[in-house]
């Protein structure tokens, strides 16, 4: 369960500081699945439209995350670690170029374990922890794309 905690006021931040969640039904098309077991009991196909994809992935990301960063009075300086959306290496490098986050600073999984769709970012946070790159008290930004097109991102005090 994930709730709110109140911290002592001389206690460090941590926990979400900030968050943005996006939506655009107009590119519906680029990315969807045209069936599922609630519209028509089967699992569906996955359509994309790649090098679209890729162009709305790289710029709704980097405008999320700016946001994000803005809500929260932060810049892209400041943080420790970027853990996109495993969906793909070019998105990644790309979104991370683009936001002028230096490549020693980003997560990959993508190479272990595939795009795995929304536990992407799960698995890219338990590995970096587990191999003690994200620590306690480090900043950290998320963000994924999917479907419909939707799009988010949430800084997080490790």
């Amino acid at each position: 369960m994930v709730e709110k905690a109140e911290l002592a006021d001389d206690a460090p931040e941590q926990g979400v500081l900030a968050s943005a969640l996006r939506s655009d039904g107009h590119h519906w098309d680029k990315l969807y699945v045209d069936g599922g077991p609630s519209t028509t009991g089967t699992t569906g196909h996955v359509h994309m439209q790649g090098p679209e994809v890729f162009r709305h992935a790289v710029g709704k990301i980097t405008d999320v995350v700016y946001s994000t960063l803005d809500k929260a009075g932060y810049t892209v300086d400041d943080l420790d670690w970027f853990v996109p959306h495993q969906a793909n290496k070019r998105i990644i490098n790309a979104s991370a170029e683009k936001l002028g986050i230096a490549p020693e600073k980003v997560v990959i999984t993508v190479d272990r374990h595939g795009n795995t769709s929304a536990a992407s970012i799960p698995l890219a946070l338990d590995a970096a922890v587990r191999d003690g790159r994200i620590r306690r008290g480090d900043l950290v930004m998320i963000e994924a794309i999917g479907g419909g097109l939707t799009w988010g991102s949430a800084l997080i005090r490790w």
